[in-house]
């Protein structure tokens, strides 16, 4: 065979490789999970061995390196010194593995796959998903279904399509980010006839999608997208009446189908009325930590993935659930990195959008102030920057670029418009000599060998916690979970399930309560020192402690405690069990008082223990005095 046809085949291992991440991602759930999650780190591995061996076979390989790719790597080289120097080794190890993900898939698509047919192949691959996803949300919202595939949605969002993504917000991101790139081939594309009907089809159906995910957000991203793509279109007389026809329809489509709707009626009324589950003003409370955050970290940032687990010392009393994300982006972006990180990016979105304005004056076609002739550059262009427009709004109020599948597809269309810039000059193509490629086989042969091994070491973590859940005799849950933490011994979440289970088996009671409590400690304590800002093992093995009469011992770590999460309602309540067990009814009620202050809904435990503490405090009253020793 000869090196044309090789380094061709290796080009279309690279294509198959891309497209069915950009398959695999928002199918498996958005990607979330990480046995779901380690599939694209495979594929991304596969593609680097692809990419590597192109390098050498080619008998003339050039890269495309445009100003955007400076900040990409610089950004990933940041991400690799933050990650060496992370206080929580395991979470920052799968945020940065993640960070190489997108960053290599841009490579990927950006050097490997600029010829214009696997540019409309991996188009078509991805409309032709989010075609699919809007039409299985459409089934979710008509029938009421609250399941994805056999899983079981959270109740606050029955009623709403997900697709196959868990959470409405995210098929929104998804769709908002695919609705431009077909409505601006069906507008500008040179394309057949039938591949027009297909984006005219692809055009309704998602917009439908996006309308049923009942995504304020995704509403407000995917109007105002829609809008700049118009007033770019509007300049050019020979579009302006389609253009304007087109909004009317899709205007008009969407009152019909909020006037038929009344959960998307409700959720709209709701947004702007405080204290509601659906109301706008939560993600402010979120915001407000996450500023706060940052201050105390600005230049480099909390850490990889670290603002989940440095929240509770900022947490606000409007806020007692674990957030995971800020629902600003950006915001996550500057507590995580820093103003460091967020420069890096923020100069890579510059010049993404730099180099879209000086694309766009090369690749239209125009005649007398007129867009006279179909052009498929054009359209991509047009198509992926609006695209990647509505979805920098709406990271404003959401995360999405924390859902791998929306993170690869914006990835995707980030290279796919920067790779248009090469049409602008010839000085972004780099000839990588002997020297170059032998630096780039070195890093994506380290890049391969830590991403199995890192694939490897999930598959297995993921098989034994996955036999922990099936099983239903205790030797063999606690077996499965020791195994776990061998395979993977610094994930702090496995101890402290091993800690809960041996804490709840030695309140069973039985002849081995002592020692199960021990056991119990021993892995509390190791969760602990794994991650010291988790407040749940440090709760727990205050507990045990005070099971075990080491009561002195139990009431330093409940105030530990108390001061990483003052505002958390269940650790105040825990605070005031404490005292419960050695007596101190005053102090119990105090905290139980407090406990009900910070959320007075559902929280009976406080109520039940509250009436346990004054009551205690009435018999006291009443009862007299024992007699004084003599």
């Amino acid at each position: 065979m000869d090196r044309e046809r090789l380094d061709r085949w290796l080009e279309l291992g690279i294509l198959g490789v891309v497209a069915l991440a950009l398959v695999f991602g928002p199918v498996a759930l958005g990607g979330v999970r990480p046995q779901e999650f380690v599939v694209l780190q495979v594929l991304v591995a596969v593609g680097l061995l692809l990419f590597g061996a192109r390098l050498w076979v080619a008998r003339s390989f050039h890269l495309q390196w445009t100003p955007v790719c400076w900040f990409v790597l610089a950004f990933l080289v940041y991400a690799l010194i933050r990650y060496w120097q992370a206080e929580v080794e395991y979470v920052a190890r799968m945020e940065v593995i993640r960070v190489l993900v997108y960053g290599w898939f841009f490579f990927l698509v950006l050097n490997n796959l600029h010829r214009q047919e696997n540019l409309q192949i991996l188009v078509a691959v991805t409309l032709t998903v989010g075609t699919l996803l809007a039409l299985y949300a459409l089934y979710q919202f008509v029938s009421g279904s609250n399941q994805v595939f056999a899983f079981d949605r959270p109740e606050a969002y029955k009623g709403r399509g997900s697709g196959t993504f868990i959470c409405p917000n995210h098929l929104a991101g998804h769709l908002e980010m695919l609705l431009p790139v077909a409505l601006a081939i069906l507008v500008l594309s040179r394309r057949r006839v039938l591949a027009r009907i297909f984006s005219a089809y692809a055009v309704v159906m998602m917009f439908i999608g996006l309308c049923v995910t009942v995504s304020r957000g995704g509403y407000l991203a995917g109007g105002a997208a829609l809008l700049f793509m118009a007033g770019v279109l509007m300049r050019y007389r020979g579009y302006r009446k389609p253009i304007l026809i087109g909004l009317s329809v899709l205007a008009i489509l969407s009152v019909a189908i909020a006037y038929k709707a009344e959960d998307i009626q409700r959720r709209i009324r709701l947004a702007l009325v405080p204290g509601q589950l659906h109301s706008v003003w939560t993600r402010p409370d979120l915001w407000k930590p996450a500023f706060r955050m940052w201050l105390d970290a600005p230049w480099l940032g909390v850490g990889p993935a670290h603002f989940d687990l440095r929240f509770p010392k900022y947490r606000p009393e409007t806020v007692q659930t674990r957030p995971l994300w800020v629902h600003n982006d950006y915001l996550n972006l500057l507590a995580d990195w820093g103003l460091v990180g967020f420069g890096l990016l923020a100069g890579a979105a510059t010049a993404l959008a730099w180099g879209g304005w000086r694309t766009w004056r090369y690749v239209r076609r125009e005649g007398d102030g007129l867009v006279t002739k179909p052009s498929d550059r054009a359209a991509l262009v047009l198509g992926s920057s609006t695209g990647l427009v509505a979805l920098a709004l709406h990271s404003v109020v959401d995360f999405n670029l924390q859902i791998p599948a929306n993170a690869l597809l914006a990835t995707f269309l980030a290279a796919v418009l920067n790779g248009h810039l090469r049409y602008t000059s010839n000085r972004y193509w780099l000839n990588p000599g002997l020297a170059g490629r032998l630096v780039m086989t070195f890093l994506f042969l380290a890049t391969v060998a830590w991403f199995g091994q890192q694939a490897r070491q999930r598959w297995q973590e993921s098989r034994w916690l996955a036999r922990a859940e099936r099983a239903t005799i205790l030797t063999d849950h606690l077996a499965a979970l020791e195994a776990a933490t061998r395979v993977e011994p610094r994930n702090a979440e496995t101890p402290t399930r091993l800690g809960e289970t041996w804490r709840l088996q030695s309140w069973e009671g039985g002849p081995n309560w002592q020692t199960a409590a021990q056991n119990a400690l021993r892995w509390f304590e190791q969760a602990m020192r794994l991650n010291p800002y988790d407040t749940f093992p440090a709760l727990r093995a205050a507990m045990t402690l005070d099971w075990l009469g080491r009561h002195e011992e139990a009431e330093r770590l409940f105030d530990r405690v108390v001061a990483m999460d003052p505002n958390n309602h269940y650790v105040v309540l825990l605070r005031g069990w404490h005292e419960l067990q050695v007596g101190r009814w005053a102090e119990a009620k105090r905290w139980f008082e407090r406990s009900l202050a910070i959320k007075p809904y559902a929280n009976w435990l406080a109520h039940n223990y509250l009436a346990v503490a004054e009551q205690r405090l009435a018999e006291q009253t009443v009862r007299p005095a024992p007699p004084s020793t003599p």
